[in-house]
């Protein structure tokens, strides 16, 4: 270089500064990491449990105390900063990595993919246009690519997107119907079992609401559906299946919906965002046969797929079908940069700015590759079966009879069953919200149908942990035992034996200890049910 020549602006990163990225971004990183890291270290046993206890008004209490004011006149500094807020965040979470938080499709991340979920923020491309995302571009790219393959193996062009998930994806699938129908409204037509994010969307595009077709089971009843589709014929119609319904795990008949859709020349979309990842495995891939005729199909990664929020995907069998997202703005894909090669990601998406969560999710899957990732789903649905068959063996409480729907188990105590129907479901209730009130079981709840076709709610275990045995799933039954003891008892009696949690295994939140071994020995310490078939648990927390 000539002494003429100006050095390269930025060509080693500014040593002073607060960014993240750059030569010396790291170096900053790795010490500000390092007090991430330990407020994480600490929070498990400081919270004791899944979740805080105390309820809602307690938590706020808590995390005001750390936080507040969140933007004061004169920093605090970032040591001290992230101590306090990170701090507050870790003990007031609801902690998908304990066995016992089990009520969502709310998944534990996988340390690798959280890891480069770092590299990602780090960096912090965009990816709307190339300038901005060279390489994560490329990533995304073969990413979507390997995705839309696993979906579509027969499709000749099949292409995908990265969404923020279900909703997003959704959402897209039925605009890019929209705008290939005929003349004419677009009819979606979807079962009662569907993600209200179908729904949404129709609203959204200023689409007729969906015509709602009867389940059976939980599943879509595909006479009713042919019922139904002959009974809007000329119109341009969209049929919307679910593979893992939020509820109950079920998967709609998928081949045969299929035909129906064509025999009526309705397109087909698939909300496999719950059921989706079952392709990894080939011993389960066979669940969702009819899947690969679809039009487009919705697949999260973070839910049975353990990546960080958000990890949202939709897929197509052509991808020409995206073409309505084409968009030409001059600052981000000006057509003679698109002619001089520049490559155009504008259309790869309704937004503009996003995230490089294509990242995580192409670390993990080079990570673990399928087979990798096919164990861990099969792990999670071989322990579903596993837990229901311990809730059948257990004499104070009643699984919903029929199939175990994917991970997801529904059971009941027992004593909700001797009391009229509206009396129970609000004993399911309460001891759903004892359980969160003292921070010891996190558990959803589902109103589904019964064995006797009448529908009740149920508490919901939704089981994602890829390293979770059933051996630490089982003192959620101890914890649910005894909380509907406290529940059922009169107030009186209550108040003289303590609170669900003190009947579980004597004692407060305050013992702080490593791993969440205080739940597990209060777990382990509750009555069991006489005759009660599960064995002694050793812990709950990992």
């Amino acid at each position: 270089m000539s002494a003429g020549t100006p050095s390269m602006p930025g060509a080693a990163g500014a040593r002073g500064g607060q960014v993240a990225g750059g030569a010396h971004g790291p170096e900053r990183l790795r010490a500000l990491t390092a007090i991430v890291l330990d407020a994480l270290e600490a929070a498990a046993p400081a919270r004791g449990g899944p979740l805080p206890a105390g309820g809602p008004e307690a938590v706020a209490r808590r995390t005001r105390a750390l936080c507040a004011p969140v933007l004061p006149e004169e920093g605090v500094g970032a040591e001290a900063a992230l101590t306090d807020v990170v701090r507050a965040a870790a003990e007031g979470a609801a902690d998908p990595a304990d066995p016992a938080c089990v009520a969502h499709l709310h998944c534990p991340p996988l340390a690798v993919a959280v890891a480069a979920d770092l590299a990602g923020t780090a960096l912090n491309p965009s990816l709307d246009s190339w300038d901005q995302a060279p390489a994560a571009g490329v990533i995304e790219e073969l990413t979507t690519a390997a995705l839309a393959r696993l979906v579509h193996p027969a499709a000749p062009a099949p292409d995908a997107l990265i969404t923020s998930g279900g909703t997003e994806s959704n959402l897209v699938a039925l605009l890019i119907a929209r705008e290939r129908a005929a003349p004419g409204a677009l009819r979606v037509v979807t079962g009662a079992n569907a993600h209200h994010s179908v729904h949404r969307a129709a609203w959204m595009l200023g689409l007729p609401a969906p015509a709602v077709v009867a389940c059976r089971g939980g599943r879509i009843d595909p006479a009713a559906l042919d019922h139904v589709l002959a009974g809007l014929s000329g119109a341009p119609l969209l049929v919307v299946a679910t593979a893992g319904t939020t509820d109950e795990g079920r998967i709609d008949p998928l081949a045969e919906i299929a035909r129906i859709a064509g025999r009526h020349g309705a397109r087909f979309h698939v909300d496999a965002a719950y059921g989706g990842p079952l392709l990894f495995s080939e011993r389960l891939a066979p669940r969702l046969a009819g899947l690969e005729r679809a039009d487009s199909v919705t697949f999260d990664l973070h839910k049975l797929g353990w990546q960080p929020v958000a990890a949202g995907v939709l897929t197509v069998a052509d991808a020409a079908t995206l073409a309505p997202l084409s968009l030409r703005t001059g600052y981000l894909n000006a057509d003679d940069d698109t002619e001089a090669g520049l490559p155009d990601l504008l259309g790869r998406s309704i937004r503009t700015t996003r995230r490089p969560d294509a990242l995580k999710m192409a670390v993990t899957f080079r990570a673990l590759g399928r087979r990798g990732l096919a164990a861990l789903v099969e792990h999670c649905v071989r322990t579903a079966h596993e837990f229901g068959r311990a809730v059948d063996e257990h004499p104070a409480l009643r699984r919903r009879p029929g199939d175990i729907g994917i991970s997801t188990v529904l059971f009941r105590p027992a004593a909700a069953d001797a009391l009229p129907d509206e009396a129970g479901d609000a004993v399911v209730a309460a001891v759903r919200r004892a359980l969160l009130a003292e921070g010891r079981a996190v558990l959803g709840r589902a109103v589904a149908e019964d064995g006797d076709g009448r529908s009740r709610l149920w508490l919901k275990a939704t089981l994602l942990h890829p390293d979770a045995a059933t051996a630490d799933l089982l003192p959620l039954l101890n914890l649910v035992t005894a909380a509907t003891r406290a529940v059922t008892d009169a107030p009186a009696d209550r108040a003289a034996n303590g609170t669900p949690a003190d009947r579980a295994g004597g004692g407060g939140r305050a013992e702080p200890v490593a791993g969440g071994a205080a739940t597990a020995r209060r777990a382990s310490e509750a009555p069991a049910a006489e005759g009660a078939g599960a064995p002694a648990p050793e812990r709950l927390s990992p």
